[in-house]
């Protein structure tokens, strides 16, 4: 199973606009995200952040990158509020990022707002450089979800 792309914010449209109220950039519709899937939003240096559509309906977003191996998690299986790595398995909670019990490890998550039938990701999240997580640094919540 494969996560298409969502149409991801070219790098102009990023870098372009500095204005304060340009927090927030719109990636894609819900249409977009199925049900229990994920969608994938290419970030200006390349780096895939995965849109999930939980069970709950909420829309959560993740590093595209599992923390054990680096596993692509846009092609896991979404399951409650939660994803299964493809490769091994792991369960990774959607809300933060963390691997559950017995793994240990988290991915960065981003903040997300959904307006009507638009998703939105903040434009200083989608530019920040991504910095390598420790299991330490995961008591720390970097993003959070905004619905």
């Amino acid at each position: 199973m494969s996560a298409a792309a969502c149409i991801p914010p070219s790098p102009v449209d990023l870098a372009a606009s500095a204005e304060a109220d340009a927090v927030w950039i719109a990636v894609c519709t819900l249409a977009n995200i199925p049900a229990l899937g994920a969608r994938r939003v290419r970030r200006p240096d390349g780096v895939d952040i995965a849109l999930f559509r939980a069970t709950s309906d909420r829309i959560y977003a993740l590093l595209d990158r599992c923390p054990h191996k680096g596993g692509p998690l846009s092609q896991g299986i979404v399951f409650g509020e939660s994803v299964a790595c493809p490769l091994h398995n792991w369960t990774i909670r959607l809300v933060d990022g963390r691997a559950q019990a017995p793994d240990e490890g988290c991915t960065p998550a981003f903040a997300v707002k959904v307006e009507g039938d638009q998703v939105y990701l903040r434009r200083d999240q989608l530019l920040a450089p991504i910095v390598p997580m420790t299991a330490a640094s995961c008591d720390v919540t970097a993003y959070t979800s905004v619905s």
